[in-house]
């Protein structure tokens, strides 16, 4: 299980990504527009470093919904290796059948 702490700020950095989305695309766009001068090129980057540094949706760790876990994470899934492995042993993950040979 993964610290709460760090699950919780990844959390709020999702939280920060939604809430200026908007303001940060259309900040972008602008930023690489070439019709538009350079000087409203740079004040929309200088506007855009002014943002949270959080508010980036690089900044997201994509951890498992069950464990928290930041490695071996299957996007698909929305889980890591381990998780999957205890849900489908169990028989809690509809299709997912443990494989013998």
């Amino acid at each position: 299980m993964a610290k709460k702490g760090m699950i919780e700020k990844n959390k709020c950095r999702m939280a920060l990504v939604k809430q200026f989305a908007d303001r940060r695309a259309r900040l972008k766009s602008i930023a690489i527009d070439e019709a538009l001068s350079f000087e409203e090129r740079f004040a929309a980057r200088l506007k855009l470093a002014e943002l949270p540094r959080n508010s980036a949706p690089g900044r997201i760790k994509n951890r498992c919904e069950v464990s928290g876990r930041p490695r071996a994470f299957y996007r698909k899934l929305k889980m890591s290796r381990i998780a999957l492995r205890e849900l489908g042993n169990k028989g809690l993950i509809p299709g997912l059948v443990k494989s013998s040979w």
